[in-house]
């Protein structure tokens, strides 16, 4: 019997149980347990015979915490599927609510670009987005956040942002400066075209934007010590994106960025570890071997202990199979391979209710089957003490009310 038994829950105080399974708990590793749930709360792990109000037989598949993702951007493609073709907000973040439950994300924060451009990452797109999340988040199966990519020469966003944090409209607030990556891009011709059909701008319209931009630098560092302090002051957690050095680290730190995110290099993930803070790389970097920009090789990081979380970026499907292929190359054991999809993000952003199964944590849980055809699969999926997802094609979990 796991050592995380709360006591045996009578059936009236339990409104989800689930019987029959290879659960994920802290310090034991995978261990035989039934879990209760009551409201959005784990209240039992144990394998004391659980039943409840509705009760889901697991025949032994895993039962998992839920994925916590840091960063996903993933969500663009349903606003932009095409150059210049946009959807409505409410239809698309719909849409994307039912792509991350079904890849085992519960709790996510949506990476939305705040940039000098207009278009796909400009301020109306930005506004939409916010605005839609919360007129629907209440009917949202995945706890999601806002995490505001903040390009660092949109200057003139300053008033806006502050306010939005004072209004804790914002989840998580990171740093990035991509307008040397973009100069440096302009005489390619793909990158161009990408760029300009996201913003809707001609090519020469573009290259003027880029200039104007560059020539407001020196206005950049105090308007990022100021967001940086308005942040610090609401408690909210800061990451730096794509930090180049160890110096650079240092400075971000300074100004209270405790995140490391998608560091370029193993100098400058090491220096964020040494310092006692969270690196987080990208999943689909693990699942492809390796950084499709030719930086940090995530897997080489992960096998020296250089990362904490692995976020979805720009693939909802590769946290949970990141997770699977480190331990089946036998990088990682399992629970610290899970780990990094789950615990690993959710200590990051300061979510002490999530992130593991035991007692008083939020009832955020996968049913997954590691054993399918087509890789490791999401039976279903439990946030917030609600079964939110469903998919059995190989009926390997039943159901019953027996209230």
């Amino acid at each position: 019997m796991s050592t995380l038994s709360a006591g045996a829950q009578a059936a009236s105080d339990v409104d989800l149980a689930i019987r029959n399974v290879r659960a994920l708990v802290p310090g034991e590793g995978v261990v035989d347990a039934d879990l209760a749930m009551s409201g959005e709360w784990i209240v039992d792990c144990s394998t004391a015979g659980t039943t409840g109000a509705s009760t889901l037989e697991g025949n032994g598949l895993l039962a998992l915490p839920g994925v916590v993702d840091l960063h996903g951007d993933a969500f663009e493609r349903l606003l932009m599927p095409r150059s210049g073709v946009k959807f409505p907000v409410g239809v698309a973040l719909a849409e994307v609510d039912r792509q991350l439950l079904a890849n085992g994300i519960t709790t996510a924060y949506h990476g939305i670009t705040y940039s000098w451009e207009p278009g796909l990452r400009g301020r109306d797109t930005v506004v939409s987005v916010l605005e839609a999340l919360e007129a629907i988040g209440t009917c949202l199966g995945c706890d999601t956040r806002v995490h505001l990519r903040h390009e660092l020469h949109n200057v003139d966003a300053e008033a806006e942002i502050q306010h939005w944090i004072r209004q804790g409209r914002i989840g998580l607030l990171a740093l990035n400066d991509h307008l040397a990556m973009i100069e440096d891009r302009l005489d390619r011709a793909e990158k161009l075209s990408e760029y300009t059909e996201r913003s809707g701008l001609n090519p020469s319209e573009y290259r003027a934007l880029v200039e104007r931009m560059g020539q407001r630098s020196s206005e950049v560092p105090a308007v990022t010590e100021r967001l940086c302090q308005a942040a610090v002051e609401a408690g909210l957690p800061i990451a730096s994106h794509d930090d180049e050095t160890p110096a650079m680290r240092t400075r971000y730190r300074g100004m209270g960025a405790h995140l490391c995110e998608f560091p370029c290099n193993a100098e400058t993930a090491r220096e964020a570890m040494e310092s006692g803070e969270s690196v987080i790389l990208g999943a689909p970097n693990i699942l492809r071997g390796g950084s499709h920009d030719d930086r940090l090789n995530a897997g080489q990081a992960v096998r020296e202990g250089l990362c904490t979380a692995l976020a979805s970026d720009y693939y909802y499907p590769a946290a949970l199979h990141a997770a699977f292929q480190l331990h089946c190359e036998e990088v990682l054991d399992f629970p610290a391979a899970w780990d990094l999809v789950s615990g690993g993000g959710a200590r990051a952003a300061g979510l002490s209710d999530r992130g593991q199964i035991a007692p008083g944590q939020r009832a955020d849980v996968l049913l997954v089957d590691p054993d399918s055809a087509l890789g490791p699969q999401v039976v279903a999926t439990i946030a917030g003490g609600q079964l939110v997802n469903y998919h059995d094609a190989a009926g390997c979990l039943r159901a019953h009310d027996v209230a």
